[in-house]
């Protein structure tokens, strides 16, 4: 199995389609909160807790390198008290923008799943801005249809493929094999 990713891709410990998947199911994937999965979650929601969970994760890897220099040196390993209290102190390090996602990136992911008919509009909440002005909108909750609990993971993973038979090989401009043939006619 390839642990780097593809040209233009990120490493990442779960994608993003899972975890959106997997948290609207109620799961609570990677220690995020629980949610019935019938009351769903509004977008903003997911998009933090996913920020939230990336994190996480972030942190342990850290501290598992930190822990594998030190095994080398010969020093101990951490006990579980000091293992969490430097998960803490990565963790609270993080820059907010060091996970790559951005929210921007995040609404295009949540649209293809909207679009693919995998998450549905179950209701809208007010939001705490609307107090103050009319003009901004409320919060909309969404839950998974019966189309996205029975999507496979390589259809979650990669919606972009799924809503448009678009696969990974030919996205890239420069392996694409128009701008090749193009580049060899201009040469």
């Amino acid at each position: 199995m390839q642990l780097r990713p593809g040209i233009g891709g990120f490493l990442r410990p779960f994608g993003c389609g899972w975890f959106i998947r997997e948290y609207l199911l109620g799961h609570g994937p990677e220690g995020s909160p629980m949610i019935g999965p019938d009351g769903g979650a509004c977008q903003e929601d997911v998009f933090y807790h996913y920020k939230q969970a990336l994190h996480r994760a972030w942190a342990e890897d850290a501290v598992a390198r930190e822990e594998e220099r030190r095994i080398k040196q010969g020093k101990t390993a951490y006990s579980p008290e000091e293992y969490q209290e430097r998960r803490y102190w990565f963790l609270e390090r993080i820059p907010s923008k060091l996970a790559k996602c951005r929210y921007h990136s995040f609404v295009v992911y949540f649209g293809m799943f909207k679009r693919l008919g995998w998450v549905e509009a179950i209701g809208e909440e007010r939001s705490g801005p609307q107090d103050y002005d009319d003009r901004f909108q409320p919060r909309r909750f969404y839950r998974l249809t019966d189309k996205g609990r029975s999507a496979t993971v390589t259809e979650v993973s990669d919606p972009l493929m799924t809503l448009y038979n678009y696969p990974r090989s030919i996205r890239s401009a420069k392996r694409h094999k128009y701008y090749i043939e193009a580049r060899i006619r201009r040469i």
